[in-house]
């Protein structure tokens, strides 16, 4: 017990944003691990695959950043996805140095295959389409704020 009229503890782990943030990821990161097992799916091979179902054929780095993941990490993932013959790799003939990721017709036709999954999670998160958009908008919010420079 702490004696009165010192200040609250500012460290109380039940009110520290990281871990609400952490454990809701993991949450999340499992309900998506369980749904994609059956298709043989990781979560970030199904984040890859977004990406290509919405954008078409990208470059490795295009890629990256709209998942934020590195080269390096993202590299093994779509090497992966190619010898699950969902994706194939080229190089841009424009610049030898960029490698184009493209969908192979299995690559399309796991997009129907995959296409329950959001409303499952839907379901699981029971929230309105209105509160989980304003949700997704604060974290992009968030997410931008602590991507800026300590003290700005």
């Amino acid at each position: 017990m702490k004696p009165s009229g010192e200040p609250p503890l500012v460290l109380a782990l039940d009110d520290q944003l990281c871990l609400a943030l952490y454990t809701a990821s993991r949450a999340m990161t499992a309900r998506y691990r369980a749904l994609l097992e059956p298709l043989g799916l990781t979560y970030p091979q199904y984040l890859v695959l977004l990406v290509l179902w919405q954008e078409g054929p990208s470059t490795v780095g295009g890629i990256g950043g709209r998942i934020q993941l590195e080269s390096s990490t993202l590299s093994p993932l779509i090497k992966r996805l190619e010898s699950m013959q969902l994706v194939r790799r080229h190089r841009d003939t424009a610049d030898e140095r960029t490698v184009v990721v493209e969908l192979t017709p299995d690559g399309v036709a796991m997009e129907r295959r995959a296409a329950p999954i959001p409303g499952e999670v839907n379901t699981a998160v029971g929230m309105l389409d209105s509160e989980r958009s304003e949700l997704v908008e604060r974290l992009r919010g968030l997410a931008d704020r602590l991507s800026l420079p300590p003290g700005r």
